[in-house]
């Protein structure tokens, strides 16, 4: 009796020891932080699934949640122009547990369109890519070139149907900013993110769509969608495909472009371990990572993580330019000025 209770505790203790080790390895594993989570992140994608947001945030957040080993559930909320999954974040406890995402110059300018009473001074920055638009038509379009779009947008005011993920999205800033440049009238046609715009598109219920490089490679890679320009200053290659994409500056030489920073966001005034700890992991795991590197190269994005100051430094181009663009417009209840976003 009493040899079969000394097996018993041996066994109890050798139990313990090998969770301790588990436990233990699993801390290793996870790395040494300021912050370690004990449930789920709540990661809201304030746009569709399949968009760039969406698959921008989920590639990062795959390399977030190895670094923590802790799980990070995308939670797709789209609507109002992506304010609506803001604004649940914004809601939520700021514990560090809910965080957002999206493209910087989304979240800068929802104060001055009155969608949120939020602004960038409110959320730590960790962007992850740098995005350009490309002007694409469905493969079976008449417009060859971007010189025959042009002609059929003033051929055709307000007729060109053109697919976005709505207003405030980056290919709704795109064709405003285009339209502050040559005068043209489009007509705008809205979806509930960038990928059902581009399946639109190819599907023949619009003839254009502005969208990003990550929404449409797919596409043009296939053949479904013909690239006629890119808005940046240099022209565009694309891994898998074949030929260059032009820079709209062979058109615009005035045209004045900025990057497009997309990142994830978290409340400022969550507890400082999580921004320690997320800062940790931007600078050892995010800013060094192969895998999302290899994402931006086979998806035509620029690979450009930082966080804090400079992440805003980087991205508040687009954030001055599409404020200002939207002020201009009538499209604003107050000056950008008044958020502190100067003229670019």
């Amino acid at each position: 009796m009493k040899k079969s209770k000394v097996l018993l505790i041996t066994l109890i203790l050798a139990l313990f020891s090998l969770s301790a080790l588990g436990a233990a390895g699993a801390a290793e594993a996870a790395g040494d932080y300021a912050w370690q989570p004990t449930k789920p992140i709540n990661l809201i994608v304030p746009w569709g699934a399949g968009g760039s947001t969406d698959r921008s945030a989920r590639t990062t957040a795959a390399i977030v949640e190895e670094a923590l080993g802790a799980s990070v559930v995308i939670v797709n909320q789209a609507g109002a122009s992506g304010s609506l999954g803001t604004k649940a974040t914004m809601d939520a406890p700021h514990d560090g547990y809910t965080w957002t995402a999206g493209a910087v110059k989304d979240l800068g300018v929802y104060k001055i369109q009155g969608l949120l009473d939020t602004t960038l001074d409110d959320w730590r920055i960790y962007t992850n890519v740098a995005m350009p638009n490309v002007i694409s038509v469905n493969v079976d379009s008449p417009y060859k070139t971007f010189d025959d779009l042009l002609a059929a947008f003033k051929a055709n005011p307000g007729q060109v149907k053109v697919a976005t993920a709505g207003v405030n999205s980056a290919g709704h800033t795109a064709m405003e900013l285009l339209s502050s440049y040559t005068g043209i009238k489009y007509r705008h046609i809205t979806y509930d993110g960038g990928a059902p715009a581009v399946t639109a598109t190819v599907g023949g219920e619009a003839d254009v769509v502005p969208q990003l490089s990550v929404e449409q490679v797919d596409m043009i890679k296939a053949g479904k969608l013909r690239p006629l320009v890119v808005l940046t200053d240099a022209p565009l290659e694309i891994e898998g495909y074949e030929g260059t994409i032009p820079s709209i500056k062979d058109w615009i030489p005035e045209y004045k472009s900025a990057a497009q920073y997309f990142a994830i966001f978290v409340p400022a005034d969550v507890p400082q371990a999580v921004l320690d700890t997320l800062d940790q992991i931007w600078e050892e795991k995010v800013m060094t990572s192969d895998s999302l590197r290899q994402w931006a190269r086979e998806n035509a994005v620029v690979f450009d993580p930082a966080y804090g100051q400079s992440a805003f430094d980087k991205s508040f181009g687009m954030v001055q330019i599409d404020a200002w663009l939207k002020h201009a417009a009538g499209d604003t209840v107050m000056s950008p000025e008044a958020v502190g976003i100067p003229r670019p």
